[in-house]
């Protein structure tokens, strides 16, 4: 096995998984400090996950939401990040495997964030549409603009609606936001786009397997988002579950189907694994076991942060919450830790300072809550719109969502409906599996749903 080419040094090496919330911040605390950083990750760039659906949507192109870790990190010293894939740690050694060689650490961090729970169903795995990544977002984008086109050449009456119907599992800020997005678009973009249809008859549809929306949130929270969106023209389905999906037909708990081509599943995420870490070690929602110090248990010098993180105690007895602020400050304060321990100094254990949380349905349609301040409708809405644009990476990105948003706020309008990499089911299928195809060329008129 090959080594990773990071230079050797007598000072500690911490080797940081993942380039999401928590690995940045952790990556940011150590900044300049006599560490070595070395930050691994399968992608060259850090996601704002948050607006993944406004890109599924054509509010924004992914650049705008997707930032280069290199130049994040371009002015920091002793600190390394490598492309690559991690396939499995060596406790015995502390080393870790890639697919570009292994690499040994004093410390070594899992941030590796968290990945879409389908609860087994292999159906729905296999047909419906995750929104977890820039490349899914992508790929939801161009399934939707396509399913339009051919809607447009498809003769039969049901088939031409199946292609419009959307169908989204989950009632989270994801779906929620999702849902609210595509009631703008049949309001206001699609009609004008696809004159030869009558887009009216397409129907959106939330379904929830719980009792209410945005469970995280207030009642008062979850019925104003009701209201929006049902005002949007959006399909509630309350204490619902999906139980099959063919590709064309939503089985669901209540008996009833629904029919459509686009399937998004938003219903749960779980942590996303790396191999090496023992049963013991790895409880409910796929996440690993860590104590107040956020170290794994079994383990020494290793940590892990964020979603794929379970720190279970009386006052979260199934952990913490798997949103981007538990990330942040689990990666500041192990950032803290670690520099104490170096120094002989005691670790901190972790608190959570929960900021409140927020959603927005649509144009001027949003709720918040942070701590004991709540609030709904345009103020929110640009409350909303101040926090993403200032937690957004580069003043580049921070100025063109601003933009956007200002033109689409003006003209109703969504100007990124480009189909510029046309989604094939299958052959993303065979991509997924690791199976390399002789073209990757793909034309509308093929299968896509």
């Amino acid at each position: 096995m090959y080594k990773i080419d990071v230079p050797e040094s007598n000072i500690p090496r911490v080797v940081i998984i993942g380039g999401g919330f928590g690995g940045l911040k952790l990556a940011k605390t150590l900044r300049n400090k006599d560490i070595q950083v070395v930050l691994i990750d399968k992608n060259n760039y850090h996601t704002f996950q948050p607006l993944l659906y406004q890109v599924a949507t054509a509010g924004l192109e992914p650049d705008a939401i997707a930032f280069p870790i290199r130049k994040i990190f371009k002015t920091y010293k002793n600190f390394f990040f490598r492309l690559a894939e991690v396939e499995g740690i060596d406790r015995e050694t502390n080393k870790i495997i890639t697919n570009i060689g292994e690499l040994s650490y004093d410390f070594l961090v899992l941030a590796t964030g968290s990945k879409t729970n389908y609860f087994g169903n292999q159906q729905i795995q296999k047909l419906g549409m995750p929104l977890k990544t820039v490349v899914q977002a992508l790929d939801l984008r161009s399934l939707m603009l396509q399913n339009f086109e051919k809607a447009i050449l498809s003769s039969d009456v049901n088939t031409r609606e199946s292609r419009m119907n959307f169908v989204i599992v989950g009632g989270g800020p994801t779906g929620v936001e999702l849902a609210g997005a595509l009631g703008e678009l049949k309001g206001h973009v699609l009609p004008k786009d696809y004159p030869e249809l009558d887009v009216r008859r397409m129907q959106i549809h939330l379904v929830e397997a719980g009792p209410r929306l945005l469970p995280g949130l207030s009642n008062v929270s979850s019925e104003k988002s009701l209201a929006y969106l049902k005002k949007l023209g959006v399909n509630v389905w309350l204490n619902t579950m999906v139980k099959g999906y063919d590709g064309t037909i939503v089985k669901m708990s209540s008996g009833k189907n629904l029919y459509t081509k686009n399937l998004v599943w938003s219903a749960g995420v779980m942590g996303n694994m790396i191999d090496g870490i023992p049963k013991e070690s790895i409880t409910q929602g796929n996440r690993i076991l860590v104590d107040e110090f956020n170290k794994v248990k079994g383990f020494e010098q290793f940590y892990a942060i964020g979603d794929v993180a379970a720190m279970i105690n009386d006052e979260n007895p199934k952990g913490h919450p798997m949103v981007a602020q538990v990330a942040i400050q689990q990666g500041e304060n192990l950032g803290k830790n670690i520099l104490n321990q170096i120094k002989g100094k005691a670790p901190k254990p972790f608190k959570y300072n929960d900021l409140g949380s927020m959603a927005t349905v649509g144009r001027n349609k949003a709720v918040v809550e942070l701590s004991k301040f709540k609030s709904q409708g345009p103020f929110a809405w640009f409350i909303w719109m101040f926090v993403h644009l200032m937690s957004l990476v580069g003043f580049r990105n921070k100025a063109i969502v601003l933009v956007n948003w200002l033109w689409n706020y003006i003209n109703y309008d969504r100007g990124i409906r480009l189909i510029i990499r046309p989604y094939n089911r299958q052959k993303a299928e065979l991509k997924e599996n690791g199976v390399e195809e002789e073209s990757a060329a793909t034309t509308i008129s093929e299968e896509v749903g």
